[in-house]
């Protein structure tokens, strides 16, 4: 331990004896508190640092060495950031202390699992550390129609690559299925003593349960009720969505395999968890004869590399007066696949506590998405900039989906033709109805599809922190036919386990954020908007060049959570809301709504006609082959029957 370590904890034992002992006066707390934020800021910062640095040189060199520092040094700063937590928890913060250092010590105190002991809380961490081994080693065989026959596709980017562009029904079962298969079984087991724990933990803090603890991190009371409230409001939206959806699946596949006023089977939207359609495009866009250009083509032609594709997105922001990226970031930053070793190329931003150390990590192609991915990835580290004058405990969003509904909204403005026609990538764009329509159905694909999802995961989660384990795979599918209105394409059972399909649920990380920070992104968005000056339908905006949008996005970024989420929001709309708000989600996609309405005037169902799941009633593709084959045995019967009649007679 160094020896700014020990000066640390021999400062805290100093104010808990004296908190606990009346020794100093009410006066002395105030000043001694922040006396032990000051050295644990420092400390805390370099086991940031150190700790970023070992995995950074992990990811982007899977060495076993490298990997042995980097378990060492995140085991460290676990270590450091538990005892951190319980001095935070032990000191009188709601006393006679300054709104700022009652809200650091506060934020202090919010750590998740900490509250367990020694043994319980090295049990936990051994229990995420092989529920995410098991996901990610887990591997699943082709399809028979497959030329290759080994069992080595991982689900990235094998699984889910066939996913989004196989339009084979039965070997998208085959993929789904098998994916499923190979995770959820072996980690029901050890998700189950993971619920009992951080349960345990969290009523060690004080909470019912750990679900009521992951939502205390918004400061509301009632934030379930809120969240629900707000569904209510998108639902609409979605159910038409789903509806024209559904017709155009049914037209390709066939009513035998989708029932015309019922869910859709699970594995057929382009996604392994029917989170996002986008993939599906080529089978729902509106009018296929007007589809927006794959810009791809255009960035080669013109000779784009990683470095320009930077250069792009680094010039969005300095457009509008903000930071240009510090020169460290161009010199550590990872932009292209290595030749010489193995990396892990997932694309995220990076920041090292030190106010100056900011990198992204990506393995960048030369294509349309990977310039979206950028823009995204440099609005991250474009916020780390922003509020890296704060203290480090306020160097994150308000709320946990703010980081993100940040990056979106930087996107809605980039991928508009107008944008991409002003930094030369698109031309001749043409303004009309149907090309409007299309862009609209193509980000509805990606973000109206998205939001039930991304609002059960956690729904579902809660209900297994608060109701216990029992029945965990049929309350998933539930709440999927619920707010999604889809099923599992074959029987499902307590036998299986399939949200462990999805790397948060088993990698202990929240989901609900991701649901707020859609809701978020179109509220920040219709605010830069209006500083920009804006005129016309929302989405249509482009903030590029803004010089006032930037400065207000400067102002939301530079706050951190210095402030609630809710007086960030008030700031960022000027007063006109201090919560979150979906009218100006529905304004954006207002002239698509309206397109939908007319296009399904004639479905008997908007939506889906059950809200129960039931194996027994929705197997479509089961059901499909049981038919056929009851078809098939009675013909068969007919035959030996007549065959009989003849022999009979002759």
């Amino acid at each position: 331990m160094s020896k700014k370590t020990i000066n640390l904890y021999h400062l805290v034992c100093i104010i808990l004896i004296a908190l606990n002992g009346s020794v100093v006066s009410e006066e002395d707390v105030g000043p001694m508190i922040s006396q032990f934020l000051i050295e644990w800021e420092d400390e805390a910062s370099e086991m940031c640092y150190q700790s970023n640095t070992a995995t950074w040189n992990y990811i982007t060199n899977l060495t076993e060495f490298n990997k042995h520092r980097m378990i060492e040094s995140q085991s460290l700063n676990s270590k450091f950031e538990r005892a951190s937590w319980r001095k935070s928890v032990s000191m009188r913060w709601n006393q006679n202390l300054d709104p700022v250092t009652k809200r650091q010590l506060k934020i202090l105190s919010l750590k998740r699992h900490y509250a367990l002991s020694d043994v319980q809380f090295s049990e936990l961490q051994q229990l995420i550390i092989d529920m995410k081994d098991l996901y990610t080693k887990a591997r699943i065989c082709p399809f028979r129609g497959s030329s290759s026959t080994s069992c080595e596709l991982a689900i990235e980017p094998d699984a889910t690559r066939i996913l989004a562009h196989s339009r084979d029904f039965e070997e998208q079962l085959h993929v789904w299925r098998s994916w499923r298969d190979a995770v959820g079984p072996s980690v029901k087991p050890r998700y189950a003593r993971y619920v009992e724990l951080v349960n345990e933990s969290a009523k060690r803090n004080g909470f019912s349960d750990a679900g009521y603890e992951e939502r205390s991190v918004y400061e509301t009371p009632d934030f379930e009720t809120e969240l629900s409230a707000l569904w209510g409001q998108i639902l609409p939206l979605y159910k038409h969505l789903f509806t024209y959806v559904r017709r155009q699946l049914v037209n390709y596949y066939g009513t035998h395999r989708i029932k015309p006023d019922g869910p859709i089977p699970a594995h057929i939207l382009g996604n392994m968890w029917s989170q996002s359609w986008k993939n599906i495009i080529d089978l729902v866009l509106p009018f296929q004869g007007k589809r927006r250009t794959d810009f791809t083509a255009e960035m080669l032609r013109q000779g784009y590399t990683a470095h320009r594709i930077f250069q792009v997105a680094e010039e969005f922001f300095t457009s509008m007066g903000m930071k240009p990226m510090p020169v460290e970031f161009w010199r550590n930053s990872l932009t292209i696949r290595p030749e010489d070793r193995p990396v892990t190329c997932t694309a995220s931003a990076w920041d090292f506590c030190n106010r100056k150390d900011f990198r992204i990590k990506q393995c960048t192609e030369i294509t349309m998405d990977d310039m979206m991915t950028t823009h995204h990835e440099m609005a991250h580290i474009q916020y780390y900039l922003q509020y890296s004058q704060q203290p480090l405990i306020f160097r994150e969003g308000p709320n946990p989906g703010f980081h993100e509904a940040i990056g979106d909204m930087v996107l809605l403005s980039v991928m508009t033709p107008k944008h991409l026609q002003r930094i030369g990538l698109l031309n001749n764009v043409t303004d009309d109805y149907e090309t409007n329509i299309d862009f609209l159905m193509e980000v509805a694909l990606d973000k109206i599809a998205y939001l039930p999802f991304a609002y059960l995961v956690d729904l579902w989660r809660w209900s297994v922190f608060r109701e216990g384990i029992n029945d965990m795979n049929q309350r998933w599918w539930d709440l999927k036919l619920r707010y999604q209105g889809i099923i599992p394409p074959i029987t499902r059972n307590e036998n299986d386990f399939d949200p462990a399909s999805k790397y948060h649920v088993i990698a202990d990380i929240p989901y609900i954020k991701y649901f707020v920070s859609l809701i978020i992104q179109f509220q920040l968005h219709e605010s830069v908007c209006i500083a920009a000056g804006h005129i016309g339908p929302l989405h249509q905006c482009d903030i590029y060049r803004s010089r006032d949008a930037g400065k207000l996005l400067t102002e939301i970024m530079s706050i951190g959570s210095s402030l609630s989420w809710r007086e960030v929001i008030k700031i960022a709309t000027g007063g006109r809301a201090n919560n979150l708000d979906t009218r100006p989600l529905l304004e954006y996609f207002k002239p698509l709504y309206k397109w939908l309405e007319v296009q399904n005037q004639n479905e008997p169902v908007i939506g889906w006609s059950n809200t129960k799941f039931e194996n027994a009633q929705f197997e479509p593709w089961e059901r499909g082959k049981a038919d056929r084959s009851r078809s098939s045995n009675v013909f068969i019967f007919l035959i030996i029957f007549k065959a009989l009649l003849l022999y009979s007679f002759s």
